[in-house]
């Protein structure tokens, strides 16, 4: 049947998948944090929705378990208290061009799946949370790749930030 919904458990693939292309996203991040200045903030701040996101990969279910729930708000939260002091306190005009402004863009994406899993365990993950799932899982890949393919972008980089994968 034309137009028809895909049925729910091919909403239910996809949703994994969206969540372990973010998992591999997060654990990527937190990879190339480690020639960073403050590298040990970095990589905890990419693994924990690393972990989180991976283990909602496997079991959809999770979200609901309060150990899951409570450490997604307070990291989500932590993000984003982040992302609006780097917003306020800097003078961010390039967000691929400045360091802040990358990891504003992080700070927010780890914000962002976060908020977007929270209640996947209560509601079937419907049409909007699969756009929206699809299009920010397949961004951060698609920035990596252009920032990888012109690499005129990254010469007002610090040294440590040239060797992004």
């Amino acid at each position: 049947m034309e137009g028809a919904a895909p049925s729910p458990q091919y909403q239910q693939a996809l949703w994994r998948l969206c969540n372990g292309c973010m998992a591999a996203f997060f654990t990527l991040a937190a990879y190339v944090q480690i020639n960073d200045p403050d590298a040990e903030i970095w990589i905890v701040i990419y693994v924990i929705p690393a972990a989180l996101v991976f283990l909602l990969s496997i079991n959809p279910d999770i979200t609901g378990h309060i150990i899951w729930r409570t450490l997604s708000a307070l990291h989500g939260a932590g993000c984003m208290i982040g992302a609006s002091y780097l917003l306020l306190s800097g003078n961010i005009r390039n967000i691929l061009h400045e360091e802040e402004g990358r990891e504003l863009s992080g700070l927010v994406i780890i914000a962002g799946w976060m908020l977007l899993c929270k209640d996947s365990a209560r509601a079937a993950v419907g049409g909007l949370r699969l756009l929206v799932a699809v299009s920010v899982s397949v961004f951060p890949f698609l920035v990596w790749i252009y920032i990888y393919v012109d690499k005129e972008i990254r010469t007002s980089w610090p040294q440590h930030c040239k060797t992004v994968l």
